[in-house]
């Protein structure tokens, strides 16, 4: 089993910036993707981003060029820097993994998750 554990959330004025931590524990040699998940209310939930352990990256249009997935394999733990932050960022993030190095939840789905971190973005 993974535990995954979220941290960093908050509120924060749009235009302004948050770095969003997840930390993982348990059978951590099992994972290779993680990702970043966000839910709105009344949304459905959507990948953000996600990363492998062989660096591969993705990122969903409305946040390329504004938010950064990175991961620390030494200390088993995943980031996801978001600058310019925008009222529509406001959401539950999860942070989520999986087995597999598949970064399209389409092909594999993200297996392990935590409980979420808000963030709030005000106008």
């Amino acid at each position: 089993q993974v535990q995954l554990v979220e941290s960093g959330g908050g509120l924060v004025q749009a235009g302004g910036s948050l770095r969003l931590s997840c930390a993982a524990s348990g059978s951590i040699f099992s994972i290779d993707a993680m990702g970043w998940y966000r839910q709105a209310p009344g949304k459905e939930r959507e990948l953000v981003a996600a990363i492998n352990r062989g660096g591969n990256t993705y990122y969903a249009d409305s946040v390329v060029g504004r938010f950064t997935i990175s991961r620390d394999n030494a200390n088993n733990t995943l980031y996801l820097q978001m600058n310019s932050l925008k009222p529509e960022d406001t959401a539950m993030y999860s942070c989520a993994a999986s087995r597999s190095d598949y970064l399209d939840p389409r092909i594999y789905e993200y297996e392990y998750w935590g409980q979420g971190t808000q963030v709030t973005v005000s106008s």
